[in-house]
């Protein structure tokens, strides 16, 4: 079975910083993509960022130069570095990723850890 986990949420101020992590397992191989996504009370599901199995990266413009996603492909793990957080970045934030090496179908959802930012 393939699982998400993600850490490295947390409650800072306005103008902060925190680095998610998403570490990925039951697949022998590397996830085509990885994603960020995020949701607050009474909004839709936002995507974020996302990486290719091969560095590739996609931002938001919401957050386009202030959060910077990667990955350490031997540990299997992703990271959503975000500086100059805004009270507007609260959400919970989740990790998805392909099962498929080579489609980037995001099926396996992890179960999110929350962002707090207070003004």
């Amino acid at each position: 079975e393939v699982q998400l986990v993600e850490s490295g949420g947390g409650s800072v101020q306005a103008g902060g910083s925190l680095e998610l992590s998403c570490t990925v397992s039951g697949l022998t191989y590397d996830s085509a993509c990885v994603a960020w996504f995020r949701q607050a009370p009474g909004k839709e599901r936002e995507e974020v960022a996302r990486i290719y199995r091969y560095g590739a990266t996609e931002y938001a413009d919401s957050v386009n130069g202030r959060f910077t996603i990667s990955q350490d492909n031997a540990k299997k793990t992703k990271y959503l570095q975000m500086n100059n957080l805004k009270p507007e970045d609260t959400a919970m934030y989740y990790c998805a990723a392909a099962v498929s090496g080579t489609l980037c179908h995001l099926h396996v959802w992890g179960q999110g850890t929350r962002v707090t930012v207070s003004s």
